[in-house]
């Protein structure tokens, strides 16, 4: 299959019109089309359905995109192993990020990335609070708030969704949930008020104020487990809940939020090579796993 039509389905579906996609591509309109077309032929399907505002991509369509995001993601490491030389960049790369993201996603594929550069060495600090490039505690950090202030290179990583769950014990032994009003007398689960290290993470006050906490952390993985255990609700990241068949998603038309994390970096430090590769592995990386961190 040519991956050349492949990259420009994926320039359309990113860009919603032939004229925005040509001109991220630097080519003309009817190119975008030729190749579209020629796409389609190969795979017998139609992959956009073409509306007034633009184009919106098919079932085919939408099932196809994640597997040429993952091509893509291939090609561009290829790249960058060939950029870097044989034997790849050096030295300390100390990332920081939020614990649930840095532990659940983030650490397995940084794994990978250290075996592939040997002379390449990973701090991690998946902690529940913020940490600060100006006062050097990170080389590169994720996070929940964009940053405002000082020389810092700043990049949208990803979206995500986080979901109210229950475990399917508790749910059980409990009235059906079929309206916010029917969370009155439900025992919470959730992070300690005075100790929560961002806004972004008040998601209760915008669904229910719990009259009761049956345990409240500053852990995000805590929090999962006294899920898991049976001890109440909690609105929980689908990265880390989705994939437990012993949690269920509670209201799930109307308790579901989406919040933003945010790649950071010294501008200083964006021409050292260890530091290009990390930031590209992670964008890249991050690209490719978007069907779990943004679930239907």
């Amino acid at each position: 299959m040519d991956w050349e039509h492949l990259r420009y389905f994926l320039a359309l579906a990113r860009a919603g019109t032939l004229v925005a996609a040509a001109r991220q591509l630097a080519v003309d309109h009817t190119t975008v089309s030729r190749r579209l077309q020629a796409l389609e032929k190969q795979l017998g399907t139609a992959l956009f359905a073409r509306e007034a505002g633009g184009h919106r991509l098919t079932e085919a369509g939408r099932q196809l995109l994640p597997q040429v995001e993952a091509m893509e993601a291939a090609v561009r490491q290829v790249e960058r192993s060939v950029r870097v030389g044989e034997q790849g960049p050096s030295g300390l790369v100390r990332i920081g990020t939020t614990e649930g993201f840095g532990t659940v996603v983030l650490a397995p594929q940084l794994a990978q990335l250290s075996l592939q550069y040997p002379g390449l060495a990973v701090d991690l600090l998946a902690l529940p609070r913020l940490l600060h490039l100006s006062r050097r505690e990170a080389d590169i950090v994720i996070s929940l708030e964009r940053p405002t202030r000082g020389p810092v290179l700043v990049s949208k990583l990803t979206d995500y969704v986080l979901q109210l769950y229950g475990s399917r014990r508790y749910l059980a032994s409990q009235p059906r949930i079929e309206t916010r009003e029917d969370l009155r007398g439900h025992a919470f689960i959730s992070y300690v008020d005075d100790l929560l290290f961002t806004k972004e993470l008040q998601l209760l006050d915008e669904l229910h104020r719990p009259e009761r906490f049956a345990l409240r952390s500053t852990s995000i993985l805590t929090q999962y487990e006294a899920v898991k255990a049976g001890a109440g609700l909690a609105v929980l990241p689908a990265f880390v809940a989705s994939r437990d068949p012993e949690l269920v998603p509670v209201l799930p038309g109307q308790a579901r939020f989406t919040r933003t994390f945010w790649m950071s970096m010294p501008a200083e430090a964006k021409h050292q090579a260890r530091m290009q590769l990390t930031w590209g592995f992670i964008r890249d990386t991050i690209q490719g796993l978007q069907g779990w961190l943004n679930p239907d």
